[in-house]
């Protein structure tokens, strides 16, 4: 049996990071897909970090070890023993039994810290909204969902401040795909903006022929190696659908996973849908099919950074 394939999403606290995930868990189906908090691999409870000085973000409050530890397990298809974290209390939880499906979505803030982490992905996307929009999210979730006043998230995002910079942010680099959200014309959250800057670790689908020339705000341009693809908010969704066309195009051995439900996200209590969304979870699903496809004809992965040559070439171009 082809071994799981690994998508991990790094970003910020309340970057979006469980949004993405949940939209690619619902595509994939939950039976197929092993979800993993990195987050849960704190070191300390939430007393323990105040009386330390620590913040979660920074490695020494991690067993970061143990974490690339279990991706390595995860990658190879084998169970994991995960910790669990209660973000509503800040204390830990009986530890859960993890087998890896088909798939394995690792998300959190520090995934991709060390180079033996990121060596066991197959794709790695990292979420980099303007800290403005950022800070609004955060203060959202964490006074509705986790019990904290408007005073106390702020005051803790500034507290975190300096760790988000040093630890967070640099992680960027190593993303095969960064996006970006944010409000755009009309200010709401079903119309937010999305960048998605495209990086030569992987092979991603041509779109430049089905963007080019449509007049209406959105755009593929080269800055340097990567492609930077622009969606405003206020897409049409015959725009959008024609788009999603030619990546479904591109990946017609998993045209079983078609479905509608692309770009859903909650707002509250009420489903909402973003075209940019979509478009943004279609070319991340892009990715770990194509890995998939390419794991199951026996190539070691899809990734071109890692140089495969021969027979594993081969196969890879077989699975695309």
């Amino acid at each position: 049996m082809p071994r799981p394939v690994l998508l991990g999403i790094v970003g910020d606290s309340a970057a979006g990071k469980t949004t993405l995930t949940r939209g690619l868990v619902r595509i994939l189906g939950e039976q197929q897909v092993t979800h993993v908090s990195a987050d849960h691999y704190h070191r300390y409870d939430r007393k323990q970090r105040a009386e330390r000085g620590l913040t979660p973000l920074h490695p020494d409050c991690n067993y970061l070890d143990i974490l690339e530890q279990h991706l390595r397990h995860l990658r190879a298809g084998d169970p994991i023993i995960k910790p669990v974290y209660r973000h509503q209390d800040g204390t830990f939880a009986a530890p859960e039994y993890v087998r890896p499906g088909q798939f394995a979505i690792v998300e959190g803030m520090l995934g991709v810290h060390s180079a033996s982490m990121r060596d066991n992905y197959d794709v790695r996307v990292f979420l980099d909204p303007p800290r403005d929009v950022r800070r609004i999210w955060k203060v959202q979730r964490d006074c509705s969902r986790r019990g904290y006043t408007t005073d106390q998230v702020l005051q803790e995002l500034d507290r975190r401040a300096a760790d988000a910079e040093a630890f967070i942010r640099p992680q960027r680099r190593y993303a095969d795909i960064v996006i970006s959200f944010m409000p755009g014309d009309r200010g709401d959250p079903e119309h937010l903006d999305a960048t998605v800057a495209m990086r030569p670790g992987l092979i991603h689908p041509e779109l430049s022929l089905v963007i080019d020339g449509g007049g209406d705000g959105i755009s593929l341009v080269a800055r340097g190696a990567e492609a930077l693809l622009w969606i405003p908010g206020t897409i049409l969704a015959d725009r959008s659908a024609a788009i999603q066309e030619a990546v479904w195009d591109r990946m017609h051995f998993a045209s079983h996973l078609r479905t509608e439900r692309l770009g859903e996200f909650t707002v509250g209590t009420q489903l909402a849908r973003s075209e940019p969304l979509a478009i943004t979870q279609l070319l991340v699903l892009y990715q770990l099919v194509t890995a998939r496809a390419a794991v199951a004809v026996g190539a070691e992965d899809a990734r071109t950074d890692r140089q495969p040559t021969g027979s594993d070439a081969s196969l890879i171009d077989l699975a695309r």
